[in-house]
């Protein structure tokens, strides 16, 4: 398989999920916060602003390339602003480093360790998600590990990370349909393509450029979504 080579899930038995699907209209779909790939110690504040804009359900701070005590340093302060907000702290990739936090959880790439070694060593009330790109399989074997929520995408084009997997609405459809487990879609999401991923199922979208990259501020984009995100579950937008 060549490096750059992009996968996409072409499983046209997906089709009579979508087909069949109807969302319930009293079953909301919350917003997470990703955070940018880079950040500094005024980041706090942004942060702050973001939250001033509206319900957030969790934030993840997804830092590569940073050792895990720069890591730290940077995270003390947004994790007392996640506590006093009740938004939950998710640390991307490392179950070592959300261990030294007491973060309320990890979220795992395919290379960062199963569900259920995470549980044992982070406990029974951490929040654990797991990455499964555009497979049903891994997202199976997440729920069978004792996952929290299953991630699917990326569902379309974004500047936040190298993308090789591309899902389509169909998976949430498939997953709502048979699983009880919450669904996360992730992967170049915006106000103005997010309505059929919550018509599809999808229970919480991650956003990361369409807050932090929002020209009309981190606020603002937080409220636009949350009134966008109604409308789509309630079936006024499409």
């Amino acid at each position: 398989m060549a490096e750059n080579e992009i996968l996409t899930d072409n499983d046209e038995a997906l089709d009579a999920f979508t087909n069949n699907y109807q969302r319930p209209s009293e079953n909301p779909c919350g917003l997470y916060l990703i955070s940018p790939p880079e950040i500094d110690e005024h980041f706090v504040e942004r942060l702050k602003k973001a939250f001033d804009g509206g319900d957030v359900s969790a934030f993840q701070l997804r830092l590569k390339g940073l050792n895990e005590h720069a890591i730290a340093r940077l995270a003390e302060p947004l994790q007392k602003v996640c506590a006093d907000r009740d938004v939950a702290f998710i640390v991307n990739d490392s179950v070592s480093l959300a261990k030294r936090l007491g973060a309320d959880g990890v979220h795992l790439g395919q290379g960062d360790g199963d569900a259920d070694e995470a549980r044992v060593i982070l406990g029974p009330s951490a929040q654990i998600g797991v990455t499964c790109h555009n497979s049903r399989h891994l997202a199976m074997i997440a729920g069978e590990k004792g996952a929290d929520y299953v991630a699917f995408g990326a569902f379309y084009p974004t500047t936040s990370k190298d993308v090789r997997y591309y899902a389509r609405p169909e998976i949430l459809s498939w997953w709502a349909t048979l699983f009880e487990l919450p669904s996360v879609a992730i992967g170049g999401i915006t106000t103005e393509n997010v309505a059929p991923i919550v018509k599809a199922g999808a229970d919480f979208v991650a956003v990361c450029a369409g807050i932090w990259k929002a020209k009309e501020g981190e606020d603002k984009a937080v409220a636009h979504f949350n009134t966008v995100l109604d409308q789509a579950v309630k079936g006024e937008i499409a």
